[in-house]
């Protein structure tokens, strides 16, 4: 599932293609299409992320609310617009560029007022500049749960996927299995700002790099990191793999259904 910084891009990038002109909105796979009659040929006004949540924002404060979930994909290409296949849930057209969505687990047209609420079920966003840090701490400091755990629930904090959620763990020196109420307000808020530093990284390079300066391969004379993913991490996916600062075997494990990544030496309880 995309972690938060791919839906900001995906919110900047539909503005940047479509923003405050008219588009084409269609509904190919038909599972969309009522709404999309009702939006073809109007404006598309504002684009605007809020964890793994995107909302496209049209006239009259209505908004097409999606969430990729795990099967999810979106792809923009530019004009001369190809048919489209009948796998596209949604496509957005205009004479330069269009954009085709499949797969998502919500494509949906909603009202102001179901935006709303949406927003208020979820928890503060490191990229949203306006969000507060102190609503998550409110939570996490009272909590029995684990801190990863916690990371990883979007009414705690919106966004953080289980990279993320790895890597800033370890960055921090600390345990995954800490209880939430253990964890230092200090911490906390090393662990919120380094968070929305990573992330906006995220969002400009279109993919994750955690590793800082002196980490990285050509510092340490090491080969780069092979993967899907991409980018450079310090645990993620690196189960069995000598830890890059003290050499320690990375551990993982199962945690609330997803895989757990990190260095038992450099996040000691």
């Amino acid at each position: 599932m995309p972690e938060g910084h791919t839906i900001h891009r995906l919110a900047a990038d539909h503005r940047e293609r479509f923003g405050g002109r008219p588009v084409r909105v269609s509904s190919p796979q038909g599972k969309f299409a009522d709404s999309a009659a009702l939006l073809d040929g109007t404006t598309l006004e504002t684009t605007e992320a809020h964890g793994k949540h995107l909302f496209l924002g049209f006239p009259g404060e209505e908004w097409i609310h999606i969430h990729l979930g795990l099967f999810g994909k979106v792809n923009f290409g530019d004009a001369p617009v190809p048919p489209p296949t009948d796998t596209v849930r949604l496509r957005l057209a205009n004479p330069d560029s269009y954009v085709d969505l499949r797969g998502p687990t919500t494509c949906a047209l909603i009202t102001d007022a179901e935006k709303q609420a949406i927003h208020a079920r979820l928890g503060p966003d490191p990229l949203r500049e306006d969000d507060d840090r102190t609503r998550a701490w409110h939570r996490i400091s009272k909590s029995r749960t684990t801190v990863a755990a916690l990371l990883m629930d979007q009414k705690v904090i919106a966004g953080v996927g289980n990279v993320y959620r790895a890597e800033v763990l370890f960055r921090h020196g600390i345990d995954p299995y800490r209880a939430g109420r253990d964890l230092a307000a200090g911490e906390w808020n090393a662990i919120w700002e380094d968070l929305a530093v990573l992330m906006r990284e995220g969002v400009r390079l279109n993919r994750i790099d955690t590793v800082r300066p002196e980490h990285t391969p050509e510092a340490m004379g090491r080969p780069p990191r092979v993967d899907d993913h991409g980018g450079e991490v310090y645990v993620y996916r690196r189960a069995q793999m000598p830890c890059h600062i003290c050499g320690d075997e990375i551990r993982t494990a199962d945690l609330a259904g997803r895989n757990l990544f990190w260095c038992p030496r450099c996040q000691s309880a």
